[in-house]
Formats: structure tokens, sequence, C-alpha cells
């Protein structure tokens, strides 16, 4: 199965260019999508699952025109928001049932073994019965993977899954992700390199509208080799350096700054190579 989005434009009634000219192709597997707030990662979301028009382009998935036949697309697609609509007094198994009806699943018997079956796989089946408001933030987000999944979706999105998640319910979430990539496209929109990092074997980044870097993590990880240069510095010698050289990132190390600097050789003496990471080429690509 193929997603592929050829020259995808989106301009809001404010003159908000949001998508311009996006296009790429995306297979079976976790595919992410990085890029700061305001990249257009969200109006990408929002097209492809049907809940905005596009001004020009075309997405399809195999041979299926998702723009023109939006009722087909949503039988196959399942969507998770970071903030989805639930009613905090309503028990999982209830709630969970509810938007089973509202897929189509009308059989009693098969809504209860689907809906069994998902929350098994989420590791939420002894926490059916209380209400999804007093669920923790991760047990949010499982449930919420869980409704996407109704249906047996070809297509799931899933948007800022992890933010604000302590570090075992992110890994417990990764886990999860990962289990249901693997006969699915999933496409996995956020902010958070290390959730790409972790998971996606392809990737994009994108910022202002446009797509900057499309493939591989690890390829991109390779051509950065030998570019990122780092150097401990004062605070007070910081914009020095950000007109010397091409800071990309910086971070605060005892008291100091550290600097990431791309560069293809040494810049000074001064700076020591590192190896470097996708988070490296995630801030070289969004400040080019």
């Amino acid at each position: 199965m193929q997603l592929k989005i050829t020259n995808l434009s989106k301009t809001y009634s404010n003159g908000l260019k949001a998508l311009n000219n996006i296009n790429l192709e995306i297979n079976s597997g976790m595919f992410g999508l990085l890029g700061p707030n305001g990249a257009g990662k969200s109006s990408l979301m929002r097209t492809i699952s049907t809940l905005q028009e596009a001004d020009s382009g075309s997405i399809m998935l195999d041979d299926l025109d998702m723009l023109k036949k939006k009722d087909e697309v949503r039988k196959l697609l399942g969507y998770f928001l970071q903030d989805f609509g639930f009613y905090p007094k309503v028990s999982a198994w209830d709630m969970i049932n509810h938007f089973a009806i509202l897929k189509g699943i009308d059989n009693p018997k098969e809504r209860k073994e689907v809906c069994e079956a998902l929350l098994n796989q989420t590791n939420l089946w002894e926490a059916r019965k209380r209400n999804i408001g007093d669920y923790s933030g991760g047990m949010r987000q499982r449930f919420g993977i869980a409704q996407a999944l109704l249906g047996n979706p070809k297509l799931v999105i899933v948007d800022e899954p992890t933010a604000g998640l302590d570090p075992m319910e992110r890994n417990r979430f990764h886990n999860l992700l990962s289990e249901i990539g693997e006969n699915i496209i999933v496409i996995l929109s956020t902010h958070i390199v290390e959730d790409v990092r972790n998971l996606c074997s392809n990737m994009a980044i994108m910022n202002q509208g446009q797509v900057l870097l499309y493939g591989k993590p690890t390829q991109a990880i390779d051509d950065m080799k030998g570019k990122i240069w780092v150097k401990l510095i004062d605070k007070e010698q910081l914009e020095e350096h950000r007109k010397n050289f091409r800071v990309i990132s910086t971070k605060v190390v005892e008291g100091k700054i550290q600097v990431h600097v791309y560069h293809e050789s040494q810049p000074d003496a001064s700076f020591t190579a590192v190896t470097a990471d996708l988070e490296d080429v995630y801030f070289a690509t969004i400040t080019n």
C-alpha cells in the first residue's frame, strides 16, 4: 500500500500558505513527520484525513482518490489527535463501544469482540470499567489509539501522541505504535525528534509549509557525518558565535552554553567533532 501526495497546496483565508507544493510517497510502516509548531504538519494531516479541502494537488491511497472520495477514505482511516474528545465520566468500555457503533460495526457480537481485542491490545482491558477522566495521560493516549484502530484502517494518522508522557508511558506507547505499524501506513506527526528516531524507517521534515528533507533517518544522519562541531562557551559569547558560525542548536551544560555548529570542516581549533544524530539533522534542516 502506498500514499502518494503530489503538488499539494493550501492557503488559508488570512493569506497564510500552510502547504506549499507538498510531494511525498509513504509506504506501509511508520513514517515520521517532523517540524516545529506552525510547520504545516497539522494542515497536512487535516487534508489527508478529509477534514479540510486542498487548493490544488492530489492525494492517492493506491488507486483511491482521497480528495474526491471522502466517504470511502473515512472507512479506511484511523485518526488520533493529541487532545481527542471524550466524555470524562463515561467508562472506556462504553466509550469504545460507542465509537464502534459510529464506525459502522452494527453486529453486537462482532462489536463486543472487536472492542475487547483492542482494549487488550492497548493493555486497557483490566481498566475498561474505569471512567476515562480517571485515566492517566498515557492510558488516555492508548485509548485514543484503540479507537483509531476500529474498523481495521489501512492508514492511521497519529498527531503529537507522546507530548507530556513520562518516560515509562512513552516507551509503552512506542511499543504499541511499532506493533500497529507493521502492516499498515502509520503517519506520526510530531515535533519530538526522539519519537521519529526510535520508530520510523522513513521521514520528512517540514517547515513553513514546505518539505525540506525526505528520506531515511539513518541516511540523513550519515549525510551529516563529519559536519557537526561542538564547543563550550560563556553565555556572553553566544551572539558572536551566531554571527561567525552556523550555530544550529544550543544547550546549557554545567553552567556554560554548548553550541552545535554545522560546517563542512573544523571551523577552528577550538571546536571538537561530534557524532551527528537526528536532532542535528533536524536543527540543521530547519535553520538552513
